[in-house]
């Protein structure tokens, strides 16, 4: 039954922090710490107003950088190359992933709210390079983030994807709202099942989820 919900889709659309690999890995206190002695730095303030900044316009914005850009009009680029500086060496190489990825019938993406370079390196700790036909990040958006719909068609329309020939997989349930809007098949990626409307599919083991569908 979950396989034959997927028939229609041609094309598969990856999140990639937390989604692309598990949220046990913990990447993001890396991200964040730069991120707050970013903030800190730049805007003047000490470290415990930068983290709740940060946290603040993550929820309000979609993503830190947004926040930043709206109130502080903070160039988006030293911002990433600084927070994206982190040791990707804590990553597991993902083969049964890979593998399931590889299977599916039609084209594979990543969008990420990160950028693609380090989506890239990401992708190389995991061992997914070479799996996917594309990688988008938030700079193909104009630096729109997720959960903008704005975001999605900007990057889908660059593509030429058909949303309602798509399927997206992401860890964050704010961020699937929009592709449900689209036409998309969503897929919640995380530990803990959520109940939201916008949401088709559940699964806390990407590569599993996906062998069923093949």
């Amino acid at each position: 039954m979950v396989k034959s919900s997927f028939s229609h889709v041609r094309a598969w659309v990856f999140d990639l922090d937390n989604t692309l690999y598990p949220p046990s890995v913990d990447l993001f206190s890396q991200i964040e710490t730069l991120m707050i002695d970013f903030m800190s730095q730049t805007l003047g303030i000490d470290k415990a107003r930068a983290n709740h900044l940060r946290g603040h316009y993550w929820k309000t914005y979609g993503t830190t950088l947004a926040g930043l850009m709206a109130e502080h009009d903070i160039d988006p680029n030293p911002f990433l190359v600084v927070v994206h500086d982190i040791d990707f060496t804590v990553l597991p190489k993902a083969p049964d992933l890979a593998a399931a990825i590889r299977a599916l019938p039609g084209r594979k993406i990543v969008y990420t709210n990160g950028t693609e370079p380090y989506a890239r390196r990401v992708l190389n700790a995991r061992a997914l390079d070479g799996v996917f036909d594309a990688v988008y990040g938030v700079e193909h958006a104009s630096y729109r983030p997720k959960p903008e719909q704005a975001a999605f068609e900007a990057v889908f329309a660059l593509d030429g994807l058909p949303p309602e020939q798509g399927a997206m997989f992401e860890d964050d349930v704010r961020n699937l709202a929009a592709p449900h809007a689209m036409g998309m098949r969503t897929v919640h990626v995380a530990p803990a099942a959520q109940s939201h409307d916008h949401i088709h599919h559940h699964t806390d083991d990407l590569a599993a989820f996906l062998s069923q569908l093949v």
